[in-house]
């Protein structure tokens, strides 16, 4: 059987199971079992692939057959140009995420006079966010915190692997602010923000993520509300909060964030045109200060 064949073969067998993108799945897991980029799997489309290879492939198209998400079965996923190290029991980075991302590091350059050196972020799974910022804004004091120890692990790991060394980030295992006795320039989170009962709706690869990252309670809420209120304490003057979220939930968090005394509330859209993160400002009295808005890619 040749690259081309295998490709057909495991395109037409995701296709079936109703998976989103099996042309690409395909590809990454043909290319993982060949030691090839994307790339060159694509010149090489008309080599025959060994036995023993092709074997392999279909294993890995069982697992993903099986409801396990190509990242998992990879064990790794990109983030906003870097490579991070994923397993059962982190999130995986999305696509989403990087428009937090973006507003966070366009706030941070809108805001480079008052010299902000400090960021956390929240439920950091990972590590994606805190890494993609500690990397763009290497002078920055970066803290993360997550719930999950074991989440903290290869978040820790990733930070070696990427950045040179685990000190460059604190990481601290804490229930929301529970453990956090310092204040920031700056707090990033993508909470858990899907509704319980709407859990088992989920796509089969993302009920296999840990729930722990996911289940946002009875409302979707019950984390995001936690942040938002205990945020303002945890802030500096003037500091800034933003959250990733569920499109529907932009007019609940706006009354939250109101509740809280933040100002300057703004949504940012994601590539497809939703409202996917919003943020606020505790205020200065002394400023009348306005957000740097990131339009979607």
């Amino acid at each position: 059987m040749t690259v081309r064949e295998a490709l057909a073969e495991g395109g037409a067998a995701l296709t079936k199971a109703g998976i989103e993108s099996p042309g690409l799945d395909a590809s990454l897991l043909l290319a993982e079992v060949l030691g090839l980029s994307r790339e060159n799997l694509i010149i090489r489309k008309n080599e025959k692939i060994s036995e023993d290879d092709l074997k392999k492939f279909r294993g890995l198209l069982s697992r993903r057959l099986n409801g396990e998400c190509t990242a998992y079965i990879l064990g790794r996923k990109e983030f906003y140009g870097l490579e991070f190290l994923v397993n059962r029991n982190v999130l995986v980075p999305r696509p989403d995420t990087e428009i937090l991302f973006e507003t966070a590091a366009g706030y941070i350059v809108s805001e480079k006079q008052k010299k902000i050196f400090s960021a956390l972020d929240l439920c950091t799974g990972s590590g994606a966010l805190a890494i993609a910022l500690k990397n763009k804004f290497p002078d920055m004091d970066i803290t993360a915190s997550d719930i999950s120890e074991k989440s903290l692990e290869v978040a820790e790991e990733n930070t070696r692997r990427i950045l040179g060394h685990e000190s460059k980030i604190l990481y601290l295992l804490s229930d929301v602010f529970a453990d956090i006795k310092i204040k920031f320039g700056l707090i990033v989170s993508n909470p858990p923000y899907v509704k319980s009962g709407e859990l088992k709706l989920l796509p089969p690869e993302v009920r296999n993520e840990p729930a722990i990252a996911l289940d946002g309670g009875n409302d979707g809420l019950d984390i995001i509300r936690k942040i938002i209120e205990q945020a303002p304490d945890h802030l500096l003057s003037d500091g800034a909060l933003f959250l990733e979220a569920d499109p529907r939930q932009m007019l609940c968090i706006i009354a939250f964030l109101k509740k809280a005394g933040f100002a300057d509330i703004q949504t940012h859209r994601d590539l497809s045109g939703r409202e996917r993160v919003i943020g606020g400002r505790k205020p200065d009295s002394t400023t009348s200060p306005c957000f740097y808005v990131i339009p979607p890619r």
